[in-house]
């Protein structure tokens, strides 16, 4: 069986590159599975988890994204996120934490753009703690 080329890119660096048996996302509509000889697409992803089963058999990586962008070519699959972090450098009690001060900030601002802007942020924080705490049960 074919393998697929998976890239997982952040605002900041390039968190996974290698090649995978299939990747597993949070779509837009659902989570997506993509397997080689899948037709090309481009869709916005949301919050969540990226699975990735890597080629050699040994595994997979996991790896939190705060929405973004997929792109499948033959062959190759491009995940792009503003943030990306491996599930081994999720820490959810950092995640809780940073959550509780954007409710407080929330709870302290009038504007408008800013309580999109804090809600957003919240959204992103829930998801990484929710994630953080699935992938620690998966690992026990």
């Amino acid at each position: 069986m074919a393998n697929l080329q998976v890239d997982v890119v952040s605002a900041e660096k390039t968190i996974f590159s290698g090649e995978a048996k299939f990747v597993v996302l949070p779509g837009e509509s659902g989570e997506l599975g993509i397997l080689p000889g899948h037709a090309p697409l481009i869709s916005r992803i949301n919050h969540g988890t990226v699975k990735i089963v890597l080629a050699d058999g040994k595994g997979e990586e996991n790896i939190f994204v705060a929405g973004g962008i997929l792109e499948v070519q033959p062959g190759t699959v491009t995940v792009l996120s503003d943030t990306a972090i491996r599930a081994a450098d999720l820490d959810e009690a950092k995640a809780i934490e940073a959550r509780n001060r954007a409710e407080e900030a929330l709870r302290n601002t009038k504007d408008k753009a800013d309580i999109a802007v804090v809600e957003a942020e919240l959204a992103m924080l829930a998801a990484q703690a929710a994630a953080a705490r699935k992938l620690r049960q998966v690992r026990h």
